[in-house]
């Protein structure tokens, strides 16, 4: 059938669907991967919801850190959910059409949840600041209104630049090729299946990627070498252990965040062909359900607080039982 040139010019601007392959050149692996990705999601569900019960329930855990924890326990909880059952469904069923506004949408959402949770870590990194280097005023400097205002100001940072990643994917006209070699839809995996130039958006996602997360790095590590100074000023041994495992599970947080994410983001930009393509997506895929299946494992293993309230709770729901 013969397509008018407004229908060619239609489907080249917007195409309809897109093909998201899995893993590319693991297809015939999909229904083994698939099984600790299930495995792994179903962890994170139970721990992240879990975690944020223990948090809403208890009145002795609304804290500031642990309001921050709770604000990162729902970017996890979203996170894992937006990607991890359409990868399912791509490894069991083989559904890999998906329809562009729903790569979009969900483009937006994988990049507005990645941006919004570097802020929440550096307000967590502040809490921890303020509370081992000014503690008699850790109450006044971290009010709820100043704890809400920090997760606003992320939550609106990262909307601003995501919305812009998103504008500068509307404005491509699409060829009529329509895979993505990848599990779920991200910037550049869209982008690089356009017909014009995509130098605007190469830079501009590198550009945001190193002036938010970047940045985010650098307050972080300027608020744990204050940290460090104050820790190291402490008269005994035992005060700086104290005040030091405070940090401790913020800490792995941080690395199970950042490590990662940069190494996968420079990797697939310089690596060239040096690590195949199977690695970089696996990794990627890896990244948005592994740190949410471990986050509540190491608050609730480091955080005694965290730790004795669950048990309760758990002892509390068996005597009922009984």
């Amino acid at each position: 059938m013969l397509l008018s040139s407004a229908d060619v010019n239609h489907t080249a601007f917007r195409p309809g669907t897109f093909l998201l392959v899995g893993i590319p050149g693991l297809e015939k692996f999909h229904l083994w991967i698939s099984l600790p990705f299930f495995s792994m999601y179903i962890f994170a569900l139970l721990g992240n919801l879990v975690l944020l019960f223990t948090i809403v329930r208890e009145q002795s855990l609304h804290k500031p850190m642990y309001l921050f924890l709770s604000a990162l326990t729902v970017a996890d909880l979203l996170l894992s959910t937006t990607t991890v059952p359409r990868m399912l469904a791509i490894f069991w069923f083989r559904v890999r059409d998906i329809s562009f506004g729903a790569c979009l949408a969900q483009m937006f959402l994988v990049h507005f949840i990645f941006v919004a949770e570097s802020g929440i870590l550096v307000g967590m990194a502040f809490d921890r600041y303020v509370a081992i280097c000014n503690p008699l005023r850790y109450v006044t400097l971290l009010t709820h209104s100043v704890i809400w205002r920090i997760e606003l100001a992320a939550i609106v940072r990262s909307l601003f630049l995501v919305f812009t990643a998103l504008f500068l994917l509307l404005r491509l006209s699409y060829c009529r090729n329509r895979v993505i070699p990848h599990s779920y839809c991200e910037h550049m995996g869209v982008a690089r299946l356009a017909c014009t130039s995509i130098k605007v958006n190469v830079v501009y996602g590198l550009t945001a990627a190193l002036l938010s997360l970047g940045i985010d790095i650098v307050f972080i590590a300027v608020s744990y070498g204050l940290i460090l100074r104050a820790v190291f000023q402490l008269p005994s041994a035992g005060a700086r252990r104290k005040a030091m495992s405070t940090c401790t599970s913020h800490l792995c947080i941080i690395l199970l965040f950042y490590v990662p994410m940069f190494f996968s983001f420079f990797t697939h930009r310089f690596g060239g062909h040096s690590i195949p393509r199977h690695v970089h997506i696996l990794l990627a895929c890896l990244y948005v359900v592994v740190p949410p299946m471990l986050n509540p494992i190491i608050y609730g293993v480091n955080n005694k607080q965290i730790r004795e309230t669950v048990m309760s709770m758990l002892s509390w729901m068996g005597s009922r039982r009984n």
